[in-house]
Parts: C-alpha cells; sequence; structure tokens
C-alpha cells in the first residue's frame, strides 16, 4: 500500500514538474536618466577637511557650548557608548591623565554620550575629568558628525577639529588605551 501512495505521489508531482508555466512577458528596461541620480548622494557625516558641524551641545552642568565658540582652538570631539563602563572610563582616563599635555597643545576635549547631567556629573566627579561631557539624548549631536548609534549607544569615534575650525583627523572604532596619545600626536603637540 506503501508502494502505491509513494508511486502516486512521485506521478503527480511529475506531471506538476512538466505543466507549462504561464508565459511572463518581459517589460523594457526604464530609461537610464531614471536610474541614475543627476547628483552623487550626499555622505552623512564629516570627514577629513570639512568644515566641523555647527552644533549646540548641552554639558552636564547646564550650560550650552556652540562648537564654533571654540574656533582657534584645536578641539576634541570624542563620542563613547556609555559613562562608567570599563572602555568608556579607561577613556576618559586616559584623557585625564594626559590633561596638562593636551592643554600645552591648546587642545580642549569634549566627551559625548546620550547619558543625562545626572550621570554625566557623576562620571566626571568619580574619575576627577577635567573636561565637560555633553548630553546628546536626542542624538542630534552624533548626527551631525555622522556617528553610528545603536541601542541609543554611540560607536566609538573622535573628531580632532583644526584651529580653522576643519575637521583634521578622524578615528573610527577607537582603542581607549592609548587614544589621547594618538590625539596629541595628530595635533602635532
Amino acid at each position: 500500500m506503501k508502494r502505491i501512495a509513494l508511486a502516486s505521489s512521485c506521478a503527480l508531482l511529475s506531471a506538476l514538474a512538466c505543466t507549462p508555466k504561464e508565459e511572463t512577458k518581459v517589460q523594457p528596461a526604464a530609461s537610464v536618466s531614471a536610474v541614475v541620480p543627476s547628483e552623487p548622494p550626499k555622505k552623512a557625516g564629516v570627514d577629513v577637511g570639512d568644515p566641523a558641524p555647527e552644533v549646540d551641545m548641552p554639558l552636564q552642568d547646564g550650560r550650552s557650548l556652540k562648537l564654533s565658540s571654540l574656533q582657534g582652538k584645536n578641539v576634541v570631539v570624542y563620542f563613547y557608548p556609555k559613562d562608567e563602563t570599563p572602555g568608556c572610563t579607561v577613556e576618559a582616563q586616559n584623557f585625564r591623565d594626559k590633561a596638562e599635555d593636551l592643554k600645552k597643545a591648546d587642545i580642549t576635549v569634549i566627551g559625548v554620550s546620550t547619558q543625562d547631567a545626572a550621570s554625566h556629573k557623576a562620571f566626571i566627579e568619580k574619575e576627577k575629568l577635567p573636561f565637560d561631557l555633553a548630553i546628546d539624548a536626542d542624538q542630534s549631536i552624533a548626527k551631525a558628525f555622522g556617528v553610528p548609534v545603536r541601542n541609543n549607544f554611540h560607536a566609538r569615534w573622535t573628531f580632532l577639529v583644526g584651529k580653522d575650525g576643519k575637521i583634521k583627523k578622524v578615528w573610527r572604532d577607537v582603542s581607549p588605551k592609548d587614544h589621547a596619545t594618538e590625539v596629541l600626536t595628530a595635533a602635532g603637540a
């Protein structure tokens, strides 16, 4: 009985497989001008040589800082995922430990993450950080720089803004341990 059922199934499948399909008509391709954009797509964020974005950064103490107000100084804008996590703490400590060298090189450091003022204040106090932390709760600062954000955490990217207000160097996927030294080298200090 099983053999008859198996043979019937095979015969049915063979018949269906050999049945001609409906004829499909090929549509003419769209014209090239309709497919190719007239301008190249805009890149997201900024890169070396671009002017730094005009952003208004809310800080941990309630002040607001316009990045353009620091023109004439070198500025490090470093994005990090979260206050008081292992890699972020190491990176912040690294900038803290190089604070004198950064100051001599006329470099202002600003850390940016999505945490609130209370979290930033606690992080600054605990780690004795001599620089400001910007609050990017709405991720507008990250968006202006083109920094990826995943699950409300910034990617670890850093931008060195030169005295002329242009991006001098970009680090993507930063290794936090010796990052301040890399920044000093890039700034020519």
